[in-house]
């Protein structure tokens, strides 16, 4: 549905976007991650069609977006990266405006109008200017504008940024159900978006491609993977009861000083003999548990060293 092949962007001596390649189906959401400067929404304006590419190409629903820019666009819905619209424009004037230009039939115009303004709430705000709003609803007249059109394919950039956490559990909603039979890419910094809603994720820093998985994947390279966190009374006394336990990697006050982190050796399961070590020194401890793996830290190593171990 949508597939970038060797897609870059250089903007004279600087490239912005590097030979990237991926495809995403129906289906999957995919969450497009790397820090500021990284190249993602550069890569998004380029399969949008606003952004022409140096080299490579990019389809959307089998159309190219260079060679038929006009079909790529209409099997897409784009909310840019600030989520641009007319200021001045009242908010059902805007939505109307942008279901004339996608020339909806009147009556799937109707119902169109109706699903996307009682989808993101917009009821309150309809006989607004847009430039009256707060960020918050800004967004979500951006991303009504966005899906009006009902298409199968969607790339949102940052479809989150400036909501509350009650909008925010409502938008991750509406692209959960959006997802079934359409596929979607996210472009994002917040980790929290990757893990609540994308199917894979992709890595993206100084213009490269460096990671393509799930997120349970990416978990499984962090340091993390497979350490036991615990709740400790003393974490002096801890660290020294768990000093010279077989497969023991490291030990590290996890944020708080009553949190312990004890990293495991690989292919190690230290949960029962850290609580037999701990039980037989006793040492009080509580809620023991497994490590997926933490993405943030995966995000790091990838972003700031260019490769996992």
């Amino acid at each position: 549905m949508i597939e970038t092949r060797e897609l870059s962007k250089r903007y004279g001596r600087i490239t912005a976007v590097d030979a990237v390649s991926f495809t995403v189906g129906t289906g999957e959401v995919l969450g497009f991650l790397g820090p500021n400067g990284a190249g993602k929404s550069t890569t998004m304006r380029m399969l949008a069609g606003f952004l022409a590419p140096s080299g490579g190409s990019a389809s959307v629903c089998g159309h190219d977006v260079a060679g038929d820019p006009l079909a790529a666009r209409r099997a897409l819905g784009y909310l840019p990266e600030g989520a641009p619209s007319y200021g001045e424009m009242r908010v059902q004037s805007f939505l109307a405006f942008i279901a004339d230009a996608h020339r909806l039939e009147p009556a799937q115009r109707r119902r169109r109008l109706d699903e996307v303004i009682a989808r993101l709430a917009l009821e309150s705000v309809l006989s607004q200017r847009i430039d009256t709003l707060s960020k918050g609803f800004r967004r979500r007249v951006a991303l009504a504008a966005a899906i009006l059109h009902d298409p199968p394919a969607l790339l949102l950039d940052e479809p989150t940024d400036g909501l509350d956490p009650n909008q925010k559990h409502d938008v991750r909603q509406l692209i959960r159900d959006m997802s079934r039979d359409r596929t979607i890419v996210i472009s994002t910094h917040i980790l929290e978006e990757v893990q609540a809603l994308c199917t894979r994720a992709i890595v993206i820093a100084r213009g490269k491609l460096l990671a393509d998985a799930t997120p349970a994947e990416l978990e499984r390279r962090s340091r993390y993977h497979g350490a036991v966190s615990l709740q400790v009374g003393d974490t002096v006394t801890a660290r020294s009861a768990l000093d010279g336990l077989q497969g023991v990697a490291a030990v590290e006050v996890d944020g708080d000083d009553d949190r312990l982190l004890v990293l495991a050796r690989p292919g190690v399961d230290l949960l029962q003999a850290i609580e037999e070590r701990l039980g037989a020194r006793g040492v009080v401890f509580s809620d023991a548990r497994i490590e997926r793996g933490r993405l943030d830290d995966v995000f790091r190593s990838l972003t700031l060293d260019g490769a996992m171990p």
